[in-house]
């Protein structure tokens, strides 16, 4: 018979007690032929649905106007509630237990003939109740928060400024639940000290960042403790800056009491090819991935527009890493063929990444 879920949004503060349930018998699922408890975890870039490049690199008013124009056209274009739906079916077809999510965007508009604002989380929240997906909303990190910036296109008014656009960014956790053995406490969240930042060329207009960070839980799943983190380190194209904030990650919030589970796009390539920060993180973590031998497990990635019928993933940056007593048992990609004949083909730029662990 099919699954009766209900998705409960509801927020996990700190200090929170945990009610105590009695432990209930194990099913095959739950734990493997050595009687240890087993989580199903997936970390998941869900795209904010365009580059940001052509605004970084603009140099004047006009161009960068242009730009954010040229930006918030392309995030219409790869049209998120369409590849929500493809989000919340991976989720339904693989039943993990933790979500870590990347990029989860609100555009905010304002002004005559913009666009309604879309909040990447309600959409797929909505997408994943339709599917009777019981999962809450346990840690935010908020990021970016970019604007409101002029947005000249499509705006029913001549007048600069008259229509606006924010752009802000978190990372999310979700966790499962109907899995009543599963506990999780102690709500965290930060943004790293170090950031890379732009000047846009506006008068007066200050220098922004990405603002990038983490957020973790601790938890319990049949008497065994675990800590899980999800985060965003920043691109390949700032490796100073990137390389900074993972020593940030692995010196703070990587780690806490009982196994660590962390999960995030990292930013580096894991065949060493961009940046330092892979090699420190192996050292520190048991990447999931290893289960699958010489499968080089491209995740990243397809085009901005999400056109590409064939895929062009040429690296693996979306990770599932363990550390201490927790071992996987099990990793696979999900997003990386197209999820339908029309434009946007791609739920994401972005492979996901869904992996199985042993506890104990």
């Amino acid at each position: 018979m099919g699954r009766r879920r209900t998705l409960a949004i509801r927020s996990v503060v700190v200090g929170v007690a945990v009610a105590l349930v009695a432990a209930l018998p194990a099913t095959a699922q739950a734990r493997d032929e050595r009687g240890q408890p087993r989580l199903t975890v997936m970390t998941r870039n869900i795209y904010l649905g365009s580059s940001l490049t052509p605004a970084l690199t603009a140099t004047t008013p006009q161009a960068f106007l242009g730009a954010v124009a040229t930006i918030y056209g392309t995030a219409q274009f790869t049209n998120f509630p369409a590849r929500a739906e493809a989000l919340a079916d991976e989720i339904d077809a693989t039943e993990p237990d933790l979500v870590g999510l990347q990029e989860v965007s609100q555009w905010i508009t304002t002004g005559p003939g913009t666009p309604p604002s879309q909040d990447f989380l309600e959409i797929l929240l909505a997408a994943m109740t339709a599917r009777s997906l019981d999962y809450t909303v346990v840690a935010v990190s908020d990021n970016a928060n970019i604007g409101p910036v002029p947005l000249v296109s499509p705006c029913g008014s001549t007048v600069v400024g008259a229509c606006t656009v924010t752009l802000n960014d978190r990372d999310v956790i979700l966790v499962r639940d109907d899995k009543p053995a599963l506990h999780v406490f102690n709500p965290q969240d930060g943004n790293y000290t170090a950031q890379q930042f732009f000047a846009p060329p506006l008068p007066g207009a200050p220098p922004v960042s990405f603002n990038r960070g983490w957020a973790s839980i601790d938890g319990k799943y049949r008497g065994e403790r675990f800590h899980f983190v999800n985060t965003h380190l920043e691109t390949q194209d700032f490796p100073a800056v990137q390389v900074a904030q993972t020593q940030e990650f692995l010196s703070g919030p990587a780690f806490g009491p009982g196994a660590d589970i962390a999960v995030g796009d990292f930013n580096s390539a894991a065949d060493g090819s961009t940046t330092a920060s892979y090699a420190a993180l192996a050292a520190a973590f048991t990447d999931a991935w290893v289960v699958n031998g010489a499968d080089p497990g491209y995740s990243c990635c397809q085009s901005s527009t999400l056109t590409n019928p064939v895929s062009q993933a040429g690296s693996r940056i979306d990770l599932v890493l363990a550390h201490g007593a927790v071992a996987p048992v099990s990793a696979q990609l999900v997003g990386h063929v197209p999820f339908q004949a029309v434009p946007p083909l791609w739920p994401s730029d972005h492979s996901g990444v869904v992996a199985t662990l042993r506890l104990g």
